[in-house]
């Protein structure tokens, strides 16, 4: 156990709270093996009627994997890495398949191996203060926690968009995708929590008392059209073309965001999300992810953006390769092949 997550039944309510704020509660392998642990614990006990997962203080829910380990593990052969990855895929899947209902608290930043713990979820809650995001290709890595399955679903392109860039959404937006189910005001999720934790049976009925009806369009809504149009091509070259003949703003912004990103990363998480859309269920998804991470963790562009984005913060990266033209197709099937069979991710036993 660590003191980083408080897992704990209130009630009939399993209860993990993130407990690592002045990380935004990034998550490393000993918060992922105590919430799995007491996951397991309560899957099967009929005293717990429903999990609710929420974090400490003010600052976010969770910021995603802790980025610095990640990092320092690959520059010692990457062990402790995929160790990390492997766990964390398994509680993302126990989540996914969890019999019992699931409240995910998605107040302020909820990023990368956030959104893993979300996005399973029955009820996912965002507030005003919600900041959704998979930002990984700015690092050299891809949408990982689920991202293929999860975006591959969302409605046109967007969840394309999503991958590739790592836009921020906020509540409007969250709920009009389908990645929120309610918007609750942050300063009544206290009250709102102590009747979940009152009323256990009454999940459902307690979160649409408190939902609030937004009454402004979701700022994606003013992009769909142009979002479905700039990334309806299926390769790279195509989508970077497609915003290079278009004069508009948007598309202009877009391509240099782009621009900006590995374009190994670009081109591993549009072929993650393409593929998501027609893999089987969500353990092969996580198998093809924990294949992906491995490779990624390990790669240059991996080292490089923690380099430029984190340590220096000079925000130059210099990947390799530079170009979209250099990551060959070639390339991408080795991030995408099979790991050695003892390597291979597999659900938790009770799960397989």
């Amino acid at each position: 156990m660590t003191d980083e997550v408080i897992c704990r039944v209130e009630g009939a309510i399993g209860r993990v709270t993130l407990n690592r704020p002045n990380a935004l509660h990034a998550l490393n392998t000993a918060m992922v093996q105590a919430m799995t642990e007491a996951l397991l614990g309560w899957r099967l006990d009929p005293a717990v009627q429903a999990i609710l997962i929420d974090h400490s203080g003010e600052r976010g829910f969770c910021a995603g994997g802790d980025i610095r380990f990640l990092a320092d593990s690959a520059a010692e052969g990457g062990e402790a890495a995929c160790d990390f990855f492997f766990r964390e895929y398994r509680l993302n899947h126990l989540l996914m398949v969890f019999p019992k209902p699931v409240i995910a608290i998605m107040d302020g930043v909820t990023m990368g191996g956030g959104v893993g713990l979300a996005l399973p979820a029955r009820y996912r809650i965002a507030t005003e203060r919600t900041r959704l995001a998979m930002p990984e290709t700015a690092i050299g890595l891809f949408p990982d926690v689920g991202g293929g399955w999860h975006l591959s679903r969302l409605p046109g392109r967007t969840g394309v968009w999503l991958a590739l860039t790592g836009a921020r959404l906020e509540a409007a937006d969250c709920l009009f995708l389908g990645l929120a189910t309610h918007s609750i005001a942050a300063s009544s999720l206290e009250t709102m929590k102590g009747e979940l934790l009152a009323r256990p049976g009454e999940v459902e009925m307690i979160l649409n008392r408190f939902a609030q009806h937004l009454t402004e369009a979701a700022p994606v809504q003013a992009i769909r059209s142009d979002i479905d149009r700039l990334y309806g091509g299926h390769t790279l070259e195509a989508i970077r073309a497609a915003m290079a003949a278009d004069s508009g703003a948007f598309a202009r912004a877009e391509l240099a965001l782009l621009d900006a990103r590995s374009p190994l990363s670009l081109k591993t998480a549009l072929r993650q999300v393409e593929e998501g859309a027609s893999i089987p269920d969500f353990a092969a998804e996580m198998r093809q992810e924990m294949r992906i991470g491995a490779r990624m963790v390990m790669s240059h562009d991996f080292r490089e953006g923690v380099r430029a984005v984190i340590r220096d913060k000079d925000n130059r990266p210099l990947w390799s390769p530079a170009t979209l033209e250099g990551v060959s197709r070639a390339m991408l099937d080795a991030v995408f092949a099979p790991l050695p069979l003892q390597r291979e991710w597999t659900p938790l036993p009770d799960l397989a």
